[in-house]
């Protein structure tokens, strides 16, 4: 399976856990000159930006191991761009990543969520 369709697909799935796990999707591959944030979502009192890594084999790590510092730091500028430029947002955010694992057919073999991964 080929980069781009993994990661779309990777992206399909971690929309479909969160929302089971109470989330609700505000939108989708956010882009900002800063960068972009896959998913932006809202759950409690918190408005979430949501970093997928999906990854088919660990010949390149695991899926979290792959948020560098430095992606870390584009996440959290795209997130107060975001938040610069819309109105009535919840009153905190974060910024959660959802690590994928997936066989080589595209079934999950593991999904976690880890919440305020840049703290």
């Amino acid at each position: 399976m080929e980069r781009k369709r993994i990661g779309a697909l990777g992206e399909k799935i971690a929309a479909d856990y969160l929302v089971k796990q109470g989330y609700i999707i505000r939108e989708r591959n956010f882009r900002t000159r800063e960068g972009e944030v896959d998913i932006v979502a809202e759950k409690d009192d918190f408005l979430v930006f949501v970093e997928v890594r999906t990854r088919t084999t660990s010949g390149f790590g695991t899926p979290e191991e792959s948020v560098t510092p430095s992606k870390q730091e584009r996440l959290i500028a795209v997130a107060q761009a975001y938040l610069q430029a819309h109105q009535d947002l919840p009153p905190f955010w974060r910024i959660d990543v959802v690590a994928l694992e997936l066989t080589r057919e595209g079934e999950v073999s593991r999904i976690e969520l880890i919440e305020d991964a840049t703290s």
